[in-house]
């Protein structure tokens, strides 16, 4: 039976939390398929991964390169793009499908933190109040887009960063996002690793730069040297 949707999720060295995040998963196999795409790991996630999903996907690392590769190998009609270490709402199978059936060509769940710290449902509340006012999405609030929709605008560009901003601006041409109120939730690990503050100036400068037209080549060597 053709699953009614497909979840990608794309990972690099992800074993020690990854058994957990899928298996979160399994309960909706019924309707959706899982593919994993290793980006060259040198840890277990991909044995990890394999008997909790549908297919393990290899490919050259780069997130927007395993996400295309999920896609290309994907069975559904409707993509869900989902970060190994963010956690989708309750039901979020039949949203996703409510809002496609009612014509949305792609969307985004609202997000929160895993942290109970206040700070964390700021940042979360900021995060999704620009996202309704911009119509752009980041990974962390798991797009979901067509397949029609996909193909449309080419797929992810093979950018180093910023690929999520990117596929966002192409689908605004084609339909506004679906938002929807769900959250899901998402690590605030790297925030609490590199501090708070830090995260914020560092990832609104690289968009900021990435606006203006720098390299985002230039922008990921940046930002994974400071991470």
């Amino acid at each position: 039976m053709t699953p009614q949707i497909s979840i990608i999720i794309p990972v690099i060295n992800e074993a020690e939390q990854l058994a957990e995040k899928l298996q979160a998963l399994q309960v909706l196999r019924e309707h959706a398929e899982l593919l994993l795409v290793d980006g060259g790991s040198n840890d277990a996630s991909p044995t990890v991964a394999e008997p909790l999903v549908d297919q393990v996907l290899y490919s050259a690392r780069g997130r927007a390169r395993q996400m295309n590769l999920g896609a290309q190998q994907a069975q559904a009609e409707v993509l869900l793009f989902l970060h190994a270490d963010t956690q989708l709402p309750d039901r979020a199978v039949e949203l996703i499908l409510s809002a496609v059936e009612q014509g949305a060509a792609w969307g985004r769940f609202d997000v929160q933190f895993d942290s109970p710290l206040a700070m964390f449902k700021l940042i979360a509340c900021l995060m999704n109040v620009r996202s309704r006012l911009t119509g752009i999405s980041t990974g962390d609030q798991a797009i979901f887009i067509t397949r029609s929709a996909f193909q449309a605008v080419g797929g992810f560009p093979h950018i180093a960063l910023m690929e999520d901003i990117a596929i966002s601006a192409s689908l605004k041409k084609l339909a506004e996002p679906h938002c929807l109120k769900a959250k899901a939730v998402t690590s605030a690990r790297r925030w609490q690793q590199h501090g708070i503050l830090t995260t914020i100036l560092l990832m609104w400068r690289l968009r900021l730069r990435y606006f203006f037209g720098a390299n985002p080549d230039d922008l990921a060597a940046r930002y994974y040297r400071r991470q």
